[in-house]
């Protein structure tokens, strides 16, 4: 949409919401941008306001500088705008109903960023808004602070690739001061933010040591819950530097909830030096523990290992600890998918089967295609997400395809995947 058609739409749709008194004031989009900057904090907010509501890409940049305005309304409202330019499922806050003004679902950056990574819609997020809302979490309002943040949780992810390492190098020392931060709920929201952020993340996206350091610190936090979120941060962001830290942990607990996270986390980082440790595993009677040591192994990437995983797996009839061979066996044999595609059809394995896909997929789209044709639209939603994040160029026409399927959530999660690849995310 250019400036001009979104300039028309805008106005037809300030006529309509507005009350009838100021719906003739026929209100443009060029001037409620620049009403954004007026030194009228009222003024501001209904600008802010109305771009919430319209939700135009066009708004994106102007309304970056809004979300650290002075005046902590206009950051709300802000903040929700930009939330609501991207997400799959734009947000009404109000209609009109005959004279009357009814008022609606009201946009939650947490709730947002709970949904998970399908609450987003296709557009790629531009640097300057991703780093607006991380600078905003800083506001002195903690209502104000803590909404940014989930909602740079929610958006970052989106930027595109050849911007990602600049958004995340400029977060990082934001995010580390936070894990300081008094406000309650603070220190646990930025944990589960670096975790969304730093999932699945590219080469060019290396881990801050300040901020790393900073979470390795948090897994002597009083709290279990913080002390697990710290684990969770550090095995999205593959933090090398943690792995002593979470090797001694695990060896003081050595059995239990707290003693399988150590390990699941060293599992996600992946590091040869914990190649030891992951073997040792291989003989216990925990079929959990033993199911992670096999996701650690496969992820060292060492194929001299994969004789011991099939040993340890031979007459074992646990079916996660089965799907985790198969996964080592695409990881270090270069063997079919086959065996984690079909797990997507299981309930109890399923979300196993896509954390596998999505690190196995890039140069296996085709043996993706049958995904792409499976009768349950779930299915189809599911192996379209896959190979967006899996960055594979040649999955560009699978899904472009997969984009014009009957049911509108595989062909909203086709379409997001499409975006993904062609900007590089």
């Amino acid at each position: 949409m250019n400036r001009t058609i979104a300039a028309a739409a805008l106005t037809a749709f300030f006529v309509q919401a507005l009350a009838p008194s100021v719906a003739h004031a026929q209100v443009t989009f060029e001037q409620t941008l620049t009403d954004l900057k007026s030194p009228d904090a009222d003024a501001r907010f209904r600008a802010a306001s109305l771009l919430k509501d319209a939700a135009y890409p066009e708004a994106a940049l102007p309304l970056a500088a809004s979300v650290n305005d002075p005046d902590p309304d206009v950051q709300i409202q802000a903040n929700g705008a930009e939330l609501n330019i991207y997400l799959a499922e734009k947000v009404t806050s109000s209609r009109r109903v005959g004279f009357l003004i009814e008022r609606r679902q009201k946009i939650s950056a947490d709730a947002s960023f709970s949904a998970g990574r399908r609450a987003v819609g296709p557009r790629i997020v531009p640097r300057e808004v991703a780093t607006a809302l991380c600078r905003a979490t800083h506001a002195t309002e903690a209502d104000v602070a803590l909404e940014a943040l989930y909602a740079f949780g929610t958006l970052a992810p989106e930027v595109a690739a050849a911007d990602r390492g600049a958004v995340l190098a400029a977060a990082a020392p934001e995010l580390a001061s936070l894990l300081g931060s008094p406000v309650p709920g603070m220190r646990s929201a930025v944990l589960r933010v670096v975790a969304r952020v730093y999932e699945r993340r590219q080469a060019d996206a290396v881990p801050d040591e300040t901020m790393g350091d900073a979470i390795i610190s948090a897994l002597n936090d009083k709290s279990p819950d913080m002390r697990l979120a710290a684990m969770d941060a550090l095995g999205a962001m593959r933090y090398d530097r943690a792995v002593q830290a979470l090797s001694d942990l695990f060896q003081y607990y050595r059995r239990g909830n707290m003693a399988e996270a150590a390990l699941d986390t060293l599992a996600r980082i992946g590091s040869p030096a914990s190649t030891s440790l992951f073997a040792a595993q291989l003989s216990t009677n925990s079929a959990h523990v033993k199911t992670i040591a096999i996701e650690g192994l496969a992820r060292v990437g060492d194929p001299s290992q994969a004789a011991a995983i099939e040993a340890a797996v031979a007459n074992q009839r646990d079916d996660a600890m089965q799907l985790a061979a198969s996964f080592a066996s695409a990881t270090l044999s270069n063997a079919p998918i086959t065996p984690l595609i079909d797990a997507l059809s299981r309930p109890r394995l399923h979300d196993q089967a896509v954390a596998y896909l999505s690190e196995v997929a890039a140069g296996r789209s085709r043996q993706l295609m049958t995904g792409s044709h499976d009768p349950d639209p779930r299915i189809r939603a599911d192996v379209a997400d896959i190979l967006g994040v899996a960055g594979d160029i040649e999955a560009l026409p699978i899904v472009e395809a997969m984009a014009r399927d009957e049911d509108p959530g595989a062909a909203r999660s086709a379409e997001r995947a499409s975006a993904r690849l062609r900007a590089g995310r």
